[in-house]
């Protein structure tokens, strides 16, 4: 944390601009306290697949709706995120207003019994909250130092599944003596991650002239957009992005090839651990979060250490290398149960350096100008992937078996370590050519 004895500090990457402390602050404050009052919620989150098969008995169509429209709402977040588009002003509402929407459904878990309502909430909110990544990403770079934009963001996402993996052992616990209070959980952890506005609404954003010394004022967009530019132009900026930038749609590639890996075993997940391992809540909770959060939390500063030595493409190298060993993991649980907990562990490892590239992605190719198309794009990436993965896991399951499906998984996730180390060696070529 940055101490109120230093009035000012350096603005984003540019050395020569200096920020006061009260923003530095403000901004920290919210996003460490967002990440806290999240972490509850977060928990129950990752356990929703489970709930879905062990309790709620989904049919394969439910599990596979529910595993695409997760996803596959990303495609739609592009459209709130690109609010935010070059407007400063309206990057603290739409971070506030995703935090309030996203949670509403939850506040009826106890009262509405529909598998199908479930399903849709958990896709409205990993919409909304997908969406509203670009704008905190944004608002990081404008209101945060460089150095210190990594470590917040880091640390957000160490205490989410630190504290998740805590919280995890007495939830699995409970839910496993105490059926269906699942839904009072949900509720409940909702109504805490919506208190988070309270800090939100502290951040404060420099207007674009006022780096400048400039009148405080903001330059809105031409109004009354047609139809056809609302629904096409934040496609038409991405295709632009993406032409201009090799570098940037390498990475995207890459990323997509290690997502695939990962997407398209969780159809198995379900019937691998319920049906064939027979695993509880507790060992669940135990393993998907508790172990995973351990191991995130642990790895999450060696990470941000690394990044800041070597390029993105190796780092999502190594990265993607490591989620190989997942699925060969579980593999191995079949022999033994320490398996399970050996296979969460690599992902934490793993997911620690995913979420940090991941987020982190589209200041590192900004290099200073306007993140949030990047971050954009990235999001955009994923719900096109979503489009099929989990269709293509559930067929391949009905066909083969779970074992099938995680050979899959570790072979993509090769294939992008491999694509991702041919990237880096260009890139610095690259690099090396232009600097001469």
């Amino acid at each position: 944390m940055v101490k109120a004895s230093y009035p000012y500090v350096e603005y984003g990457m540019d050395k020569n601009i200096n920020f006061p402390h009260q923003q530095v602050h403000r901004t920290l404050l919210a996003y460490t306290w967002t990440s806290i009052l999240n972490t509850p919620f977060w928990a129950m989150i990752t356990l929703l697949l489970f709930i879905l098969y062990k309790d709620l008995h989904a049919t394969p169509v439910q599990i596979t709706v529910f595993l695409m429209l997760r996803p596959l709402v990303s495609i739609f977040s592009v459209y709130w995120s690109a609010y935010v588009d070059s407007r400063r002003d309206r990057l603290k509402p739409n971070v506030i207003w995703a935090c309030v929407l996203g949670n509403i459904p939850f506040l009826f878990f106890p009262f509405i019994q529909n598998a199908w309502y479930i399903v849709l909430s958990a896709a409205f909110y990993m919409m909304l909250s997908r969406g509203a990544m670009p704008a905190w990403m944004e608002i990081l770079r404008l209101t945060l130092p460089q150095e210190l934009n990594k470590k917040i963001v880091s640390r957000g996402a160490t205490i989410s599944y630190l504290g998740g993996g805590i919280l995890a052992l007495f939830v699995g616990w409970l839910m496993d003596d105490h059926p269906h209070i699942w839904r009072w959980i949900f509720t409940c952890t909702a109504m805490c991650n919506i208190l988070a506005v309270w800090f939100q609404r502290l951040i404060e954003i420099p207007s674009k002239k006022s780096l400048e010394n400039a009148p405080l004022e903001e330059t809105a967009p031409p109004l009354g957009p047609t139809f056809s530019q609302t629904v096409l132009q934040p496609w038409i900026s991405a295709w632009r992005l993406v032409r201009a930038r090799p570098d940037f749609a390498r990475f995207l590639w890459g990323f997509m090839l290690g997502g695939f890996g990962l997407i398209v075993v969780q159809p198995a997940l379900p019937v691998f651990f319920v049906d064939v391992l027979q695993l509880s809540y507790k060992e669940l909770s135990a393993a998907f979060i508790f172990c995973k959060g351990i191991a995130f939390a642990a790895t999450s500063p060696l990470w941000v250490k690394w990044l800041h030595r070597v390029s993105i493409f190796r780092f999502c190298s190594a990265v993607t290398l490591l989620a190989s060993l997942f699925p060969l993991l579980l593999i191995a649980a079949q022999f033994h149960i320490i398996c399970v907990y050996l296979a969460y562990l690599s992902y934490g490892v793993m997911q620690a350096g995913s979420e940090l590239s991941w987020h982190l992605s589209g200041p590192l190719f900004s290099k200073g100008e306007d993140s949030s198309t990047y971050s954009s794009v990235n999001i955009a990436m994923i719900g096109l992937r979503a489009c099929v993965t989990p269709a293509i896991g559930a067929l391949l399951l009905a066909a083969s078996s779970p074992t099938v499906i995680l050979l899959l998984g570790c072979s993509f996730s090769l294939l992008a370590s491999w694509r991702m180390a041919v990237y880096g060696r260009n890139y610095a070529e690259t690099q090396v050519a232009a600097a001469g």
